[in-house]
Formats: structure tokens, sequence, C-alpha cells
């Protein structure tokens, strides 16, 4: 399955952490990533990630085409909702059209692990019919 990643500046430190959790788990899967988070969980997991640009430039579009076109399987957006900076992803993108596309989507860690531990069980094996 493929997993995407994004993760607000004050955020990428637990993205890091959250991966490094459950490493065992995704690594069984294609992971891709805005170019900062990518970077990150690599260094610390050694987990292959798909970069994609930098979110402000070009990354966060390139995560939407993969949405949209439905190759993107499960989408992981660690947000903050009370500090974002100004060029940092637009969450509001990314979750519309996870809607649109019926793309479970988590934008915060409880719900990061519940998906997470499903695609660990199979159960979104749903998503490859």
């Amino acid at each position: 399955m493929n997993v995407g990643f994004v993760a607000h500046s004050s955020k990428k430190k637990l993205m890091q952490d959250f991966c490094i959790a459950y490493r065992g788990i995704l690594s069984k899967h294609q992971l891709f990533a805005t170019a900062t988070t990518g970077r990150l969980v690599e260094e610390v997991t050694n987990l292959h990630i798909h970069k994609f640009l930098p979110g402000h430039l070009g990354g966060q579009q390139q995560m939407a085409a993969q949405i949209s076109n439905n190759d993107m399987d499960m989408v992981i957006f660690l947000r903050d909702p009370h500090h974002p900076a100004p060029h940092e992803p637009d969450v509001n993108d990314i979750v519309k059209l996870c809607d649109i596309y019926n793309i479970p989507i988590a934008t915060n860690l409880a719900t990061a692990e519940l998906l997470v531990l499903a695609l660990g069980n199979g159960e979104l094996e749903w998503r490859e019919v």
C-alpha cells in the first residue's frame, strides 16, 4: 500500500518518533513524503521514502496529484493547528481530496496510530479492490 506523510515544522520530530515506533509495519509498504519530512524520517528509520518537493514548493501538489489519481492509500498529515507557518502546506487541500477520493487520513497522533495499526492488520486491504 502507498502511505503518504506530511508534517508541519513543529510536528516533524513527532513524525520521526511515530515512524520509529511503527517501522516494522511501515517497512512493508511504499512510503511517500514531502521533502524535509521524508529526509528526516529516513535519517532515523532507514526506511526508503519517495520524497516529493518541499511542501511549499510543490510537494503538497504532488501529494494531491497522487491522491487524485487514487495512487495513495493512506495519508498521515501531522499538523499544528495553532501555529502553522505561512510557507507550510495547507491541510485543507489534502484533507478535502482525501474526503473526495475516500482515502483514510490522520491529522493527529491518535488517529495516525489507529490507521497504522489497521494497516498492519490488513484492515485497509479494501483499498486494493
